[in-house]
């Protein structure tokens, strides 16, 4: 494993999802798949995941095109994760229609010996006892850049706590930083984080952009404008594959939040990771001049 390969430990699954635009069933989704989509433009990627053996074969090949080593993707006999929503118009909102675990349920990771020794790792949103275990197998001391969500925070609060007094980064957004901390101030919130162990919490905050926190410093950076949302799936997930893929490559956080945004903002034009497997380079570039920072 090369200085510059992200470890990626998270879900991969089949969605079925309904938004204005339509509705689509068992596309490639899982939180784990969107970030190895984003990420591995742009640097190494590693997966760990688990899927049944009804997992299609698309997905398997998109895999092995965006990722550097799959050895630690099991397939498991049984079903395929698979999960079902309905977007509320503003697209912010969603109702859950159904969660089928499948081979998900009983997934316990297990790192090679070469993902043991990973200098960079992407938790990506799992239950935290998941992304616990992950980083108690870790032996080289890596950089933890995780991702989470409301749930955990309202369920396994304790656990959460543990991953993220690990972690060097925190991805989170308004209302799931609301939530944790008990504050409505996200200065104040994000400051709480840090003092948890974190040293950079990232607050995405949809359509106002995203802000970066450390101890005495606050960066903000816009979003891409008049961009179409079809389908919001995936966009957080989208957006720190990208933000982790800039710290490897050294690019500054600002630069990084820019391009975890970009990422984001072809995430969301199309359903699924559709808009996401074949993205211009051109096109990437001007949304990257676009985005503004303060």
């Amino acid at each position: 494993m090369t200085n510059n390969t992200v470890l990626i430990v998270g879900s991969i699954g089949l969605d079925t999802i309904e938004t204005s635009f339509g509705k689509r069933e068992d596309l490639l989704g899982g939180s784990a798949t969107y970030a190895s989509i984003s990420a591995g433009r742009f640097c190494s990627v590693n997966l760990v995941g688990v899927v049944g053996q009804d997992f299609p074969n698309k997905g398997k090949l998109i895999f092995k095109e965006f990722c550097d080593n799959i050895d630690d993707l099991k397939i498991e006999e049984g079903k395929t994760f698979r999960w079902g929503g309905r977007y509320h118009k503003n697209n912010d909102d969603r109702d859950t229609l159904f969660t089928d675990l499948g081979v998900f349920e009983n997934f316990k990771p297990k790192l090679s010996e070469v993902n043991k020794k990973a200098n960079w790792v992407f938790l990506a949103n799992i239950h935290p006892a998941l992304q616990l275990d992950v980083l108690q197998q870790c032996n080289s001391n890596p950089k933890i850049i995780m991702d989470t969500m409301n749930l955990w925070i309202n369920s396994t609060y304790d656990e959460l706590l543990a991953v993220i007094r690990c972690a060097n980064i925190l991805l989170i957004n308004e209302s799931e930083l609301i939530e944790l901390t008990r504050t409505r101030d996200l200065d104040k919130g994000a400051q709480k984080v840090i003092e948890m162990g974190p040293e950079n919490v990232v607050v995405k905050c949809g359509s106002k952009g995203s802000i970066s926190y450390t101890k005495n410093n606050a960066i903000s950076v816009g979003v891409v404008s008049n961009c179409k949302v079809v389908d919001p799936t995936g966009a957080g997930d989208s957006y720190g594959a990208g933000f982790i893929s800039g710290l490897v490559e050294g690019l500054s956080i600002s630069n990084c939040m820019a391009r975890g945004t970009v990422m984001a903002s072809f995430c969301i034009q199309d359903f699924g990771v559709n808009a996401m497997l074949d993205i211009n380079k051109g096109e990437y570039l001007k949304r990257i001049n676009s985005i503004t920072t303060t």
